[in-house]
């Protein structure tokens, strides 16, 4: 089955703009898929950046030596475009000299293609993310009643398109976990222990929704601070991890300088600690039913368009809410349970009598998710 992206409408909104697209987003979450469907309805023409010829076409050419290469073509799609060197500077020229060009280029890592970008297409580009399956789009697909039942299935294998469909998804996603996860991040010339990254995505794995230190990290894999703040920084940027801060209003009563790390996909989280085990059997249930509410949150606040800011709460005592959203200095809390149990809410109401607590289980997740 085709899930149908949303992003899919806004790509097609901005091809009316004199701008070039950005696509960012991880490998295997479906940018490639994505473009060439609009490849297909919009009579484009599609470059892989990975072809060592096309990365030569399009590197340190004139304007006119790029338009003899693609010829009469009005679109185009340059997939994996951060393997183009000096491509800001391609994209500039081609832009500048040909406008009536559409031009969509996608990076699966920020951290390269967006160096590579920033400068030359200053005011010439509009930049997009495509995350995984979000579930309001899996439901749209599936009907509601049918993602709803499947709901476990989801937090255990994740919401990357081909592992949706797959027959063998523990398979498939270490697959992706073991050959596509840190591909552009161990390209990168500074990384010059690669092994640290993966050990270091395994420990902020098996600690998905604590509190994270970088000094006990940088003990445990005998390393500086300073390395590992890079390499989680690098992680964000490859869209692997993000990171939750905490809600800081100056409270006395609450301090916390730590902040919380979260996969922007469980499945790959559960590939990397290796554990594809039914809910009911897991003792780390609640991280990752937290993790996949908050993931799809992020994926939520971009399809709605909301500018919000999320965070955790946390009190000296140990008092905490697993997520607070703060969009134009209003306030909504979420507690995470699979289960409807008894939630403790007396510190928050305390400090925040004005914002209810809405509890997240697994029988009101879907009603959510899909607003």
């Amino acid at each position: 089955m085709v899930i149908k992206r949303w992003l899919k409408d806004e790509l097609i909104k901005s091809l009316k703009d004199k701008k070039v697209i950005i696509l960012y987003g991880a490998r295997q979450v479906g940018k490639t898929t994505l473009v060439k469907e609009l490849i297909t309805e919009y009579n484009g023409v599609y470059f892989s950046c990975d072809e060592p010829d096309i990365r030569e076409a399009f590197s340190n050419k004139t304007s006119s030596e790029m338009k003899n290469f693609i010829k009469n073509a009005k679109f185009i799609v340059l997939d994996e475009a951060q393997r183009i060197p000096n491509i800001g500077l391609s994209l500039k020229l081609l832009h500048d000299t040909y406008p009536e060009i559409k031009i969509i280029a996608t990076g699966s890592s920020s951290f390269e293609l967006a160096n590579k970008i920033i400068e030359p297409l200053t005011g010439r580009n509009i930049t997009f993310t495509l995350y995984p399956i979000s579930y309001k789009e899996y439901s749209d697909s599936f009907g509601y009643l049918e993602s709803k039942r499947l709901l476990e299935e989801r937090i255990i294998f994740g919401m990357y398109p081909a592992i949706i469909s797959s027959a063998n998804p523990e398979g498939d996603l270490k697959t992706i976990a073991n050959d596509y996860l840190f591909r552009d991040i161990l390209r990168i010339e500074t990384v010059r222990k690669p092994i640290i990254i993966e050990k270091l995505v395994r420990l902020l794995a098996l600690q998905s929704g604590n509190e994270i230190s970088y000094n006990e990290l940088a003990q445990k894999l005998e390393v500086s601070r300073q390395t590992i703040m890079q390499y989680v920084q690098l992680l964000e940027q490859a869209f692997i991890i993000f990171r939750l801060p905490p809600l800081a209003r100056n409270k006395r009563d609450e301090v916390t300088r730590f902040e919380k790390i979260f996969f922007f996909d469980v499945g790959i989280r559960n590939a990397l600690v290796d554990n594809f085990l039914p809910l009911n059997v897991r003792m780390d249930k609640g991280a990752l039913f937290e993790n996949f509410f908050i993931s799809e949150r992020q994926k939520q606040y971009q399809r709605l368009g909301n500018h919000t800011h999320p965070h955790f709460w946390r009190t000296k005592d140990g008092s905490e809410i697993d997520l607070v959203e703060e969009t134009h200095n209003v306030l909504d809390a979420f507690e995470c349970k699979w289960s409807e149990t008894p939630i403790k809410t007396r510190a928050w109401k305390n400090s925040f009598p004005e914002t209810v607590v809405t509890q997240v289980t697994s029988k009101n997740i879907t009603d959510i998710l899909i607003k």
